[in-house]
């Protein structure tokens, strides 16, 4: 339980500060622990974000690990948690804000190919499947940054329904070849 709850304060923390952004005492302030039990259990900082980037990235938000309809159930994910009023999930507040340190955007690349990666690009049947699967990544991303985070006007302000409309296109291109 004590482990748990030091994960669960480190993900929070990650994805509100990114690595550089946050202590292990805070950490460890907020899970209720000190920070030398912080560092019996992960080691280091370094141990410590390896692991909740692990845990983070592990658990589907777009792409789960199998899907009847991939492209349609992207699309409504996608434009469900990139809203105005929707929170960015974890993962990617915790990439973006971690992407100025190159320890710890090496170890969320890793996490990134060995599970959302992986698991897009093991329902994708095409010979450039890691290729097509990094590029819909990069599309969500885009998306969850410009809607979602800096919130421009006409993306802020779309209809769901209008744009499933236009980010279907690009999706499906990217999934069906």
């Amino acid at each position: 339980m004590t482990r748990e709850a030091i994960l669960r304060s480190a993900i929070d923390n990650f994805a509100r500060a990114g690595y550089d952004g946050v202590g292990v005492r805070q950490i460890a302030h907020d899970a209720g622990v000190t920070a030398m039990l912080v560092n019996r259990y992960f080691g280091s900082k370094q141990g410590l974000f390896t692991e909740a980037v692990e845990t983070a990235f592990a658990t589907p938000v777009f792409i789960g690990e199998q899907s009847d309809d991939l492209i349609g159930d992207t699309v409504k994910a996608l434009v469900a948690k990139s809203g105005p009023r929707a929170e960015a999930p974890q993962p990617f507040l915790i990439m973006l804000k971690s992407a100025s340190n190159p320890v710890a955007v090496t170890i969320v690349r890793k996490a990134i190919e060995r599970h959302v990666g992986a698991r897009l690009a093991r329902q994708l049947d095409s010979p450039d499947r890691e290729l097509r699967s990094e590029m819909l990544l990069a599309v969500i991303s885009g998306l969850l940054m410009m809607r979602g985070v800096i919130g421009t006007r006409a993306l802020r302000n779309s209809k769901p329904a209008e744009l499933e409309k236009l980010v279907e296109p690009v999706i499906a291109a990217l999934i069906d070849g």
